[in-house]
């Protein structure tokens, strides 16, 4: 542990292209690219699925089996199919990248997917008694009330692409993995070990930061977040000067309307 204190807080590796700082945004930079292909992909689909309920069995069982695919092994298969046919630093980059929006595509498609078909049938109804049209149903209504399950595929899959994406130092990129990479040719144990710490610190910080974006996009009715007791709900506690029966009032005889029945 002491070694790896040293590693991390050592100036050289805080300095230049390859430094923490430089791998750290090249590691961002791969996550990202990945995300955002695999959100164009999977996102509109798993949509259209909870819209439509149509191609749902072939479509789930495609991400379940996308899910069992070893990574280390698909990202060998692309390098040997594609290194050949690129040049420059895409034979390196893009079959990491594919690796990356295979691994994103399931969790992404299952939660816009799940969301949708979750809708409160009701709702659904209202909208188009209201003569919404699908499309707009699904802008206006379904995707709203997804967005709790949709954010939650979208932070599973960051997850998943942020610790993954150290595999593409396997590959001859960049990123934090190769802290990892590098550490074990020369055999620098605090090294590999810093490089892992800092992969798990930077996709806790990356969760973290897209909770609080999810709790400001989702509607506090969906979360419950903001809901309050009902106003007049509130019990006013009693003082000494109201008490819980009327006070004798002492009325003069001339101002009475109703004389007490004498015998």
């Amino acid at each position: 542990m002491n070694g790896v204190i040293t590693w991390l807080t050592d100036p050289l590796n805080w300095s230049g292209p390859d430094g923490i700082p430089g791998q750290t945004l090249a590691h961002l930079r791969y996550s990202a690219i990945s995300l955002f292909i695999a959100s164009l992909i999977a996102l509109p689909l798993g949509l259209a699925i909870g819209h439509t309920g149509r191609g749902r069995f072939f479509v789930v069982n495609l991400a379940g089996a996308a899910r069992a695919i070893p990574s280390l092994g698909l990202l060998y298969l692309m390098v040997l199919w594609l290194f050949p046919k690129l040049a420059g630093d895409s034979a390196f980059l893009v079959p990491s990248l594919i690796v990356l929006v295979v691994l994103a595509i399931p969790p992404l498609m299952a939660g816009a997917y799940a969301g949708v078909e979750g809708v409160d049938p009701a709702a659904r109804d209202a909208a188009k008694g209201m003569g919404m049209t699908g499309l707009q149903v699904l802008r206006k209504v379904e995707v709203p009330n997804a967005l709790p399950l949709i954010f939650s595929g979208f932070r599973s899959a960051t997850l998943q692409v942020i610790a993954t994406a150290t595999l593409a130092a396997v590959a001859g990129t960049g990123g934090l993995g190769r802290f990892l990479i590098d550490g074990q040719k020369i055999r620098d144990y605090p090294q590999m070990a810093g490089g892992a710490l800092l992969v798990a610190v930077l996709a806790l910080v990356v969760d973290l930061l897209l909770a609080v974006v999810q709790r400001y996009v989702v509607s506090p009715g969906l979360t419950g977040r903001g809901a309050g007791p009902a106003r007049g709900s509130r019990r006013r506690s009693p003082n000494r000067n109201q008490a819980n029966t009327p006070l004798d009032v002492d009325i003069p005889p001339s101002t009475r309307t109703v004389d007490p029945q004498t015998p």
